[in-house]
């Protein structure tokens, strides 16, 4: 929007890129276009500000079908002005000079204008449907008979405003018609969720059936697996002690050969210490035999005399020497 600061003599002007302005003088146009800024003298100067934004009108219509249904339609158009100077012509744009208490109607009369038209179209299109037919198509029906109404339309085209986009928001019938179409609709729709329901319940029950189930089979596999496990450590300990006995047996088997063999042994060692004992013994025997009675006589008496107590002293008379000594002398001889 654009800004006027008035003075005594002169005012300025100065404009936004989305208003047209128009400068007259005398009659006569001087100035026109987007974005202007300028001084003009107060005295004999009007000024036109149009707005070049685009505009959305809403527009509700209450129209009748072929079959006499009421018909609620709404409707969105959005316009513009194409031509400033034809606008600024047909509908009021004034800035200078004005009285501050009143505002521009420009705007609001190119609104009217548009929903007229819109009115008139959707009544006339309407009238030609079955609430039915409204109801199933009317949308598009609508659209497409506002499309082709607005194009090139002679009051619009004349005021210089433009439809740029037609949209239909809905198509209803009146409340108590729409109340009892959509009883049986509700109806079917509550039955719908009523067998959503039934089958919801019915596949959970389903599901917790199944859910039972496999617990039942984890159960009866965990069983199974614990008796396998029981078997399979009743038949770890007998093979464990099946192995000890033999492994016992085994040892028993080389100790009974140890000691069959200490035994030959000690006892070879035995015939041989007492083969030897013997051989001594012969030997000893033979060298004693040699000997004379005398000589075994005095070692007789020598181990006799080892076996005797202890004495303290012997006295030998020449009588019992002289005897032993002739004996040795024939001896040597």
């Amino acid at each position: 929007m654009g800004t006027l600061n008035t003075y005594p003599l002169f005012s300025r002007y100065q404009g936004a890129a989305s208003d047209f302005i128009i400068c007259m003088r005398a009659g006569t146009l001087t100035r026109s276009g987007t974005g202007q800024a300028f001084w003009f003298r107060s005295a004999g100067t009007a000024l036109a500000q149009v707005p070049l934004i685009e505009r959305e009108q809403t527009v509700l219509v209450k129209a009748v079908s072929s079959d006499q249904q009421d018909v609620n339609v709404q409707v969105s158009l959005t316009h513009r002005i194409a031509d400033p100077l034809a606008a600024a012509q047909r509908f009021d744009f004034d800035l200078f000079p004005r009285s501050s208490s009143t505002e521009a109607l420009g705007a609001w009369q190119i609104g009217e204008l548009v929903a007229r038209i819109a009115h008139s179209v959707t009544i006339a299109r309407i009238a030609t449907m079955t609430l039915a037919e409204a109801l199933d198509s009317g949308m598009n029906a609508v659209a497409e008979a506002l499309n082709a109404a607005t194009t090139g339309e002679e009051r619009l085209a004349s005021t210089g405003v433009e439809i740029c986009d037609v949209c239909v928001l809905s198509v209803r019938p009146d409340e108590a018609v729409e109340s009892a179409l959509r009883t049986p609709l509700l109806e079917q729709l509550q039955s719908e969720a009523d067998r959503a329901l039934y089958e919801r319940r019915t596949l959970a029950v389903e599901q917790e059936q199944q859910i039972s189930k496999t617990e039942l089979a984890s159960k009866l596999e965990l069983e199974r697996r614990r008796a396998d496990l029981v078997a399979q450590e009743g038949q770890n300990a007998r093979r464990q002690a099946e192995e000890k006995a033999a492994a016992d047996l085994v040892e028993a088997n080389a100790s009974a050969e140890r000691r069959n063999i200490l035994s030959t042994a000690q006892a070879e060692e035995i015939a041989q210490v007492g083969a030897a004992k013997n051989e001594v013994e012969k030997a000893r025997l033979d060298a004693l035999a040699s000997l004379g009675a005398d000589v075994l006589k005095a070692l007789a008496l020598r181990d006799l005399a080892g076996n005797l107590p202890d004495v303290g002293q012997i006295n030998i008379t020449p009588d019992m020497l002289q005897g032993v000594l002739a004996d040795l002398v024939k001896g040597g001889k």
